[in-house]
């Protein structure tokens, strides 16, 4: 429900992030095209702003192409498109190279055992929210803004299919900040697309076969696409050494069985 899309803001720039919070709600799938967002009133007390600053933050987003404000009783803010333009907000996910071996690092002990819990919790409803998702990226292959976030969104979905609020919130913010790692190392188009689709094609087969192991080595496979084309394009292996533990299976001297 939309009421615990939002949550009240606490940095030093509430219209930023009040302008992040409304966009993220968008990229996540929370709201949808053509839903409409909480009325003014309601959504400045869930965002803890005062109503001009949340003006300011929707004004920017109408100017964006992402919202739009319908007057009279019929009326209020209205999701105008789906996908966010580059533009906003970029510079707050924006993160130093050397950050990045720490998010990728983090990503790995992550990412599988979130996907896995999906596999024992996930719902009918969560399969079919997963396979939309995937037939929206079908279809979203030369729009690379577009691809990219609709990837977001379903990853996001594999983290509501675990129903932990925990480790969602927790992946949530992990995406967010990985942002800046796939729009530097996916450059290549239609061939990157295409690797993603298969590999999330065999992802969530894996998952609605609910098999922990399958899960995993799919999982390991699509974490390990973006970990060399980030150290390809940089130029920068992993800083640190890599447990055994967390390698990728091909590179583990005793892989286990499949």
């Amino acid at each position: 429900m939309l009421h615990s899309v939002f949550r009240p803001v606490r940095t030093r720039r509430p219209f930023e992030e009040a302008v992040a919070q409304i966009a993220d709600a968008i990229r996540a799938g929370d709201l949808g095209l053509g839903d409409r967002l909480p009325p003014e009133r309601t959504l400045a007390t869930q965002l803890d702003i005062s109503r001009p600053t949340l003006r300011e933050a929707v004004k920017v987003l109408v100017n964006a192409g992402v919202l739009d404000v319908k007057p009279g009783p019929a009326g209020g803010i209205f999701v105008r498109s789906d996908v966010i333009p580059r533009e906003v907000n970029a510079e707050d996910w924006q993160v130093r190279i050397g950050e990045v071996t720490d998010l990728l690092e983090a990503r790995r002990l992550i990412q599988p055992r979130v996907a896995q819990l999906a596999g024992l919790r996930a719902t009918e409803s969560d399969f079919e929210t997963m396979s939309t998702t995937l037939d929206l990226l079908a279809r979203s292959m030369k729009d690379r803004n577009r691809f990219l976030q609709l990837d977001e969104r379903f990853q996001l979905s594999i983290a509501r299919a675990a129903h932990n609020r925990v480790l969602l919130e927790q992946m949530r913010h992990l995406l967010y900040q990985l942002r800046s790692a796939k729009d530097y190392a996916l450059r290549d188009g239609i061939s990157d697309s295409q690797w993603a689709l298969d590999s999330l094609n065999r992802l969530l087969k894996a998952i609605m076969r609910r098999d922990p192991r399958l899960i995993e080595r799919e999982m390991d496979e699509h974490l390990s696409y973006l970990e060399q084309l980030w150290a390809e394009e940089t130029s920068r292996a992993q800083v640190r050494e890599i447990p055994e533990f967390m390698m990728p299976f091909r590179e583990r001297k005793s892989a286990p069985g499949g």
